[in-house]
């Protein structure tokens, strides 16, 4: 701007005063700080509108690098999955690979691993629980004895009732 100095300042005065003469003198005055103070209130409205349309370039930039960087992310993202779905897919098709369990034989394991679970952590001992066992069917106490009595003794004593 215009390098105005206290002596500058002091030879403005004396001009206007000679000028514009002692009785308009202070009606100038005023107008000129009225129009000084509306030249000074229009440049910083200039200054700030500036300052803003300068930040939202900035914006509108730092806003364009997320959305590259976002479709960049989405790129890999995508590119990872179908690169994971090949691999899964010809995995698949493999023709070595035993075909999935059925689910008898998926229950039949759970109910193996409950049972190995259960002999671990119970106190009874498992040559105990192995001994002992389920049993399968219900035999009287008659066929119990002819089942543990050799069949030669059975035939050489004869059972009489009299």
């Amino acid at each position: 701007m215009i390098d105005l100095g206290l002596s500058k300042l002091a030879l403005i005065g004396v001009v206007a005063l000679v000028v514009v003469g002692p009785e308009r003198l202070p009606k100038v005055a005023r107008m000129a700080g009225t129009l000084f103070g509306r030249a000074q209130r229009y440049i910083n409205e200039v200054k700030s509108e500036v300052s803003r349309e300068i930040e939202l370039e900035e914006l509108r930039k730092v806003h364009k690098d997320m959305q590259e960087a976002a479709s960049n992310v989405e790129q890999s993202i995508a590119k990872n999955i179908s690169e994971i779905e090949t691999e899964v897919h010809t995995a698949l098709s493999n023709p070595l690979l035993d075909t999935p369990p059925t689910t008898d034989q998926m229950t039949l394991k759970a109910k193996d691993f409950r049972k190995k679970k259960l002999s671990r952590t119970s106190a009874i001992p498992a040559w105990y629980k192995k001994q002992s066992g389920r049993k399968t069917h219900v035999i009287s106490g008659a066929a119990r004895v002819a089942k543990y009595r050799p069949a030669s003794a059975a035939r050489k004593s004869p059972v009489s009732f009299h």
